[in-house]
C-alpha cells in the first residue's frame, strides 16, 4: 500500500467556518460554537485514495487574526495544498482572500519554484444574506490562480469532502510533475483517478 503524506493548510479570515470545517470533513460533527484558533489547529484525515494507494492529510488550520499574521511562514512550510475560505454573507472576508492569497504565493510554494495549488471556498452559502455574487467569486478565482471554487456549509455538509477531494487530486497531480531530484514528494498517480480536473467553474450547494 502506498501513502501520500499531504500537509495542507486551511487559511483565510476568523469566523468564517475554518474550524468548523475541518471538524466536519474530520470528525464528521458540527457545532454552533467554536473557541478562536490561536496560532494554529492541527488534524489528521485518511482517505482510501484507491486499492493500492492511502492519502494521509495533516490539516493545518491557521488562525485569521492580524497578530498571527507574522507566523504564516513558519506554518506554511512544506505545505503541498491550500484552502482559502471566506463567509459569502461577508463581503470584507471576500476581499481579504487576494491578501491571503499573495501571502501563500510569496511563502508556499513547491520544490519547482510553482505556486501550491488553493482551492477557493465560499462558505455559509446555507445563509439567505448572500454578499458576494458567483460570477465576482469566479472572475476572482481565475484572475488569482485558484485551481477552481466551491460555495460550501459546513452546517448543512455541502461540498465539504468535495472540495477536498478536488485538492487532493490537484495535489497529486501538480506532484507527479516535479523533478524526480526531490524524490521525498515524487508521487505516481492512478490514471482512472484523475477524474475532472479541467472544470474551471465553481459548484454551487444550494
Amino acid at each position: 500500500m502506498e501513502e501520500h503524506l499531504m500537509k495542507v493548510l486551511i487559511v483565510g479570515d476568523g469566523n468564517v467556518g475554518k474550524s468548523a470545517f475541518v471538524n466536519r470533513y474530520v470528525n464528521g460533527q458540527f457545532n454552533k460554537t467554536y473557541k478562536m484558533t490561536v496560532g494554529v489547529d492541527f488534524s489528521v484525515k485518511v482517505l482510501q485514495w484507491s486499492e493500492k494507494e492511502k492519502v494521509r492529510l495533516q490539516l493545518w488550520d491557521i488562525a485569521g487574526q492580524e497578530r498571527f499574521i507574522s507566523m504564516t511562514r513558519v506554518y506554511y512550510k512544506g505545505a503541498l495544498g491550500c484552502v482559502v475560505m471566506f463567509d459569502v454573507t461577508e463581503s470584507s472576508s471576500f476581499l481579504k482572500c487576494r491578501q491571503w492569497k499573495q501571502d501563500l504565493d510569496n511563502k508556499a510554494m513547491l520544490p519547482n519554484g510553482d505556486s501550491i495549488p488553493c482551492i477557493l471556498l465560499a462558505n455559509k452559502c446555507d445563509l439567505p444574506t448572500r454578499a458576494v455574487s458567483a460570477d465576482s467569486i469566479n472572475e476572482f478565482s481565475k484572475a488569482n490562480g485558484f485551481v477552481t471554487w466551491m460555495e460550501t456549509s459546513v452546517k448543512e455538509n455541502k461540498n465539504v469532502g468535495e472540495s477536498m477531494r478536488r485538492l487532493v487530486q490537484e495535489i497529486l497531480s501538480a506532484q507527479s510533475g516535479l523533478d524526480p531530484l526531490y524524490p521525498q514528494n515524487k508521487v505516481t498517480v492512478n490514471p482512472q483517478l484523475d477524474l475532472d480536473l479541467d472544470g474551471s467553474g465553481g459548484a454551487g450547494c444550494c
